[in-house]
């Protein structure tokens, strides 16, 4: 078919970076970013003009997956870090702040943006061998016989997400919580290849937080037609379990889209019913007490199956067939027009019917340790719930993460202003290696600078209520005030994750201002407990990812874009 219309030249732009709309919009979404940022961030609702859902959140994966843009390069920043945040789970407002603030930074810079490519990328150098070296002074090692450094990590990421709405007591609570089932998920007795476990989810809208609990084994929805009676007889002992992951409705789903040839005479609906009452007495003389079925099971079939004392469950759906088959040993029977084999079927120690605010559950509780638990997450409405649940499953995978590398980043912008002082402190030693970068040392000094004020200004974004944000010029953390005096020595105060105390000697700066120059101690007077950690591994990500991804974006000559 011949066109209807000329085609359109494709729109090519020189200096993207320079022209006054994207500066804009990347001003935005820095703001955007930045007044989300912190146990103290703004929330943000997300809707469409098509009526979908409304969403109430500041996470950085709903609102990056909720905004939309035109602008190619903000496209490429999106998509970097929506693959860190699918990776780490954490630390996606850190880098989108941080990305952002070295684009404009360097914008207000004198140097070229060759030279400021290449400085930055020598002070990230810098930056993973500081943070990866044992001489580290704001990461701590996290000590698997106590739950302490745990405890830190799970609440950071949970307090860190205000449309939660929980108070102290709940925030304990449900940390303590996820910490409990992240321990549910480590096998007692690894063996060569360790696979961790999983926790189900499940979700309760309009019962106290207070009644949040995790479970061992997995919970799935029961009908109200299943007697109590039918359930109180498997509570104190173990019963065997057959599983399908294929329909014993008798529709032959599992043959697909083919042509069946039928005899004369032939009765197709009564021979399927057949195969599945012979598979129920199959199943009956097997001494199996439970039936699970991931789609529908046949009315006929039910009624054989209860008649003989085998309780059934049907339509519990794909997302709880792994879970249910970890903790029964079953093998999912994909098929009913083979004998069941006796190693496919599994068993649990016991059933128990429990009941959470309207729902009325089964509980199958697995036999010896638990691989997979149940975290049943109650909250008041429907928007708290969604991000309690998300800030939940964000926690848990960090978690994990730490038995990969098991350490954890000072956290409420500690790290940020501790960096930053470090590296204004070596940009000091690190000036012969100008000619090595293509530049001459003010150029180090003036981007370097830039660099530092950048990695502040994430630590300054914490503040959403008027405070003022400093740095110790000891130890390098960050202190807050709410005034724009300096901190008092006499009034008992700690740093922003609480591992520092103020003393008589403490001397402080403001952030993004010039203060002395001065190399980081390691902290001697610790407070009695640390308050807030981050992830090393989704920190440590999240930096590098900022760093390249600005550095990409400032060495991108042209745009163009095809417009038909």
């Amino acid at each position: 078919m011949s066109r209807l219309c000329n085609k359109t030249p494709s729109i090519c732009k020189d200096e993207p970076l320079s022209d006054g709309e994207i500066d804009r919009k990347i001003t935005l979404l820095r703001q955007i970013v930045s007044s989300c940022y912190g146990p103290r961030g703004r929330l943000k609702q997300v809707h469409n003009n098509v009526g979908s859902q409304i969403q109430t959140t500041s996470t950085s994966a709903v609102l990056l997956r909720a905004i939309q843009t035109s602008e190619p390069l903000l496209k490429l920043l999106f998509v970097s870090l929506q693959n860190h945040i699918q990776r780490y789970s954490d630390c996606g407002l850190f880098a989108a702040i941080l990305c952002l603030g070295l684009v404009e930074s360097t914008k207000q810079l004198n140097s070229r943006t060759s030279v400021v490519v290449s400085v930055y990328r020598h002070l990230q150098e810098l930056c993973n061998a500081y943070l990866m070296g044992q001489e580290c002074k704001c990461k701590i090692k996290i000590d698997f016989s106590s739950c302490q450094e745990l405890l830190g990590v799970a609440r950071s990421t949970i307090i860190s997400k205000p449309a939660c709405g929980l108070n102290p007591a709940e925030t304990l609570h449900i940390s303590t919580l996820v910490i409990n089932a992240f321990l549910q998920t480590i096998p007692t007795n690894p063996s060569d290849s360790v696979r961790l476990g999983r926790t189900v989810m499940v979700a309760l809208e309009g019962e106290a937080v207070e009644k949040s609990a995790v479970l061992p084994g997995v919970l799935i929805d029961m009908p109200e037609i299943v007697p109590s009676e039918a359930v109180e007889k498997f509570e104190s002992s173990p019963c065997r379990v057959a599983v399908f992951n294929a329909s014993l409705s008798g529709d032959l789903s599992e043959i697909g889209k083919t042509a069946l040839e039928i005899h004369h005479g032939a009765d197709l609906e009564a021979d399927i019913l057949d195969k599945l009452l012979k598979l129920g007495e199959q199943m009956t003389k097997d001494g199996v007490k439970l039936v699970m079925c991931q789609r529908v099971i046949h009315p006929v079939l039910q009624q054989y199956l209860r008649e003989h004392g085998i309780m059934v469950v049907e339509r519990f759906g794909i997302a709880l067939l792994d879970p249910i088959i970890s903790v029964t040993g079953a093998q999912a029977m994909a098929t009913l027009h083979t004998p069941v084999p006796s190693e496919a079927y599994g068993q649990v120690a016991a059933l128990r019917r429990d009941r959470f605010g309207s729902r009325s559950m089964l509980h199958l509780i697995p036999c010896g340790s638990p691989v997979v638990s149940t975290m049943v997450l109650c909250h008041r409405n429907e928007t708290m719930l969604n991000e309690l649940k998300l800030a939940c499953e964000r926690a848990m995978h960090v978690l994990r993460l730490t038995l990969k590398e098991p350490y954890a980043l000072l956290g409420a912008g500690c790290t940020e202003a501790h960096l930053a002082a470090y590296v204004r402190h070596m940009s000091q030693k690190t000036l012969g290696a100008s000619a090595a970068l293509g530049c001459n040392p003010s150029d180090i000094l003036q981007v370097t600078d830039a660099f530092c004020q950048s990695l502040e200004t994430v630590a300054m974004a914490l503040q959403h209520n008027g405070g003022h944000s400093l740095i110790d010029l000891m130890y390098g953390h960050h202190w807050t005030s709410p005034s724009a005096e300096d901190m008092r020595t006499d009034t008992p105060q700690s740093c922003g994750c609480g591992l520092i105390s103020n003393s008589a000697a403490s001397q402080w700066a403001h952030l993004n201002t010039r203060y002395p120059d001065f190399c980081p101690v390691p902290p001697t007077n610790s407070a009695s407990h640390i308050c807030v950690l981050d992830s090393f591994l989704a920190k440590v990500n999240a930096l590098n990812v900022a760093i390249e991804m600005a550095n990409l974006l400032l060495e991108i000559k042209y745009s163009i874009r095809d417009v038909n």
